[in-house]
């Protein structure tokens, strides 16, 4: 899940939440939403490994 934030930047987040703390876990933050489209891709081909 790719989120816009105030700050103009992208940051990617889990699609599950954490039963923890019921909060999704920040996957990394991009400049571009073309860059975090990039690493949520790999972070899908990874999971399948």
């Amino acid at each position: 899940m790719i989120r816009k934030l105030k700050s103009g930047v992208y940051r990617l987040y889990s699609a599950k939440k954490n039963p923890k703390t019921g909060k999704r876990r920040n996957l990394g933050t991009f400049k571009t939403r073309a860059a975090a489209q990039k690493h949520e891709m790999a972070v899908q081909f990874f999971k399948r490994q």
